[in-house]
C-alpha cells in the first residue's frame, strides 16, 4: 500500500477507554474495532506519518479505511485550469466585487464590466455576451430579473460558454444552477418551475413584471454579499476543476435559496422544462 493520508474532512480521534473513533467528513462517529492493532502505530499509519507494514492487523485496518475512501494518496487540491479561468462577471457591484475577490483567490481571472455601464438598461445580445471569448459568464442582480434580461444569455450553454447567475427579491435571494451544455436548467426553466410549484402564480408573474409598491430599499449587508458570493465561486470552481459535489444535489440540477435575515441556505433540485410539442395542423 503507498504512503497514504486521511482525506480532508476526516479525523481519527482516540476515546478514553474505548478505542479508536472515526468522524466522518458528514460529521458523524464511526467506532473502529481493532483489538489487535497497536493504537498509536495505527494512528500513525492513518495520518501518513509511516508506511503500513506489508501484513498483519494494521495494514488489514489501513486496507479498510482505503477501501471506505478515508484514505487518499497525497495530492494538492485541484488547480483551475487555464481555458476556463476568464470569467465574465455581470450585474451590480455589491455582488460582483466580493465575487471578483474570491474567484481571483480561487486562481480564476475575472473581468468586471465596465465602470457605469448597465446591462439591464439594454439587454446584450448573444455576440456581446460572447465578445472576448469567455469560459462563463456570471450576473449578480441586486433585484428582481426584468422579463426578457436574460433570454440571451440563456444561449450561452449552446456556445460552450458557462452561465450561473443569482438575482434578489426581497429578504430572499436565488442562485441558479449552472448551465455549462446545452439541455442544462436555464433562468427561463427555473422561472417556468417557480410558477409552476406555487398556488400564487399569478402574484408571482406581476412581481417580476411589475409595477410595484415597495417599501424601505433592502440593503444586502457584507456577509450577506460574501456568502452569495461564495456559493456561485464554489459552483463555478466546481466546474472549472470538474470537482464532484460531495453531498446534495448537483450544482447543475440545483436552486439555492438563501434568507438573507437569518443567511439560511436551502437546496431545491430543478430540471430543464421540456420543450411542449406543437399541435400538428389538420386538413380540411
Amino acid at each position: 500500500m503507498s504512503r497514504s493520508r486521511l482525506v480532508p474532512g476526516v479525523d481519527v480521534v482516540a476515546v478514553p477507554g474505548r478505542g479508536l473513533a472515526v468522524r466522518t467528513a458528514a460529521g458523524e462517529y464511526l467506532r473502529v474495532r481493532t483489538p489487535e492493532a497497536h493504537q498509536e502505530t495505527l494512528l500513525s499509519v492513518l495520518t501518513g506519518a509511516d508506511p503500513a507494514p506489508p501484513d498483519g492487523e494494521v495494514h488489514r485496518v489501513a486496507a479498510a479505511f482505503e477501501a471506505a475512501g478515508y484514505l487518499a494518496a497525497e495530492s494538492r487540491p485541484p488547480q483551475w485550469p487555464a481555458e476556463r479561468r476568464d470569467v465574465r462577471l455581470l450585474g451590480d457591484p455589491v455582488l460582483t466585487r466580493p465575487l471578483a475577490a474570491q474567484l481571483a483567490a480561487l486562481g480564476a481571472e475575472p473581468r468586471t464590466a465596465p465602470a457605469g455601464t448597465d446591462p439591464a438598461a439594454s439587454p446584450p445580445e448573444i455576440e456581446d455576451l460572447l465578445d472576448g471569448d469567455p469560459a462563463a459568464v456570471v450576473w449578480c442582480l441586486d433585484g428582481p430579473v426584468p422579463d426578457g434580461l436574460w433570454a440571451a444569455a440563456d444561449r450561452l450553454p449552446e456556445h460552450g460558454v458557462a452561465w450561473l447567475r443569482c438575482h434578489r427579491e426581497g429578504w430572499q435571494a436565488y442562485v441558479e444552477p449552472l448551465a455549462a451544455a446545452p439541455g442544462d436548467v436555464t433562468a427561463a426553466h427555473v422561472r417556468a418551475r417557480r410558477l409552476a410549484a406555487t398556488p400564487a402564480h399569478r402574484e408571482l408573474a406581476a412581481y417580476w413584471s411589475g409595477p410595484r409598491a415597495s417599501g424601505a430599499p433592502v440593503r444586502l449587508t457584507v456577509p450577506a454579499a460574501a456568502l452569495l458570493a461564495a456559493l456561485l465561486a464554489d459552483d463555478l470552481g466546481r466546474w472549472a476543476t470538474d470537482t464532484a459535489d460531495p453531498a446534495g444535489f448537483p450544482a447543475r440540477r440545483r436552486l439555492r435559496h438563501v434568507d438573507l435575515r437569518t443567511l439560511t441556505v436551502t437546496e431545491h433540485p430543478v430540471l430543464p422544462v421540456p420543450v411542449v410539442a406543437s399541435i400538428p395542423g389538420q386538413d380540411g
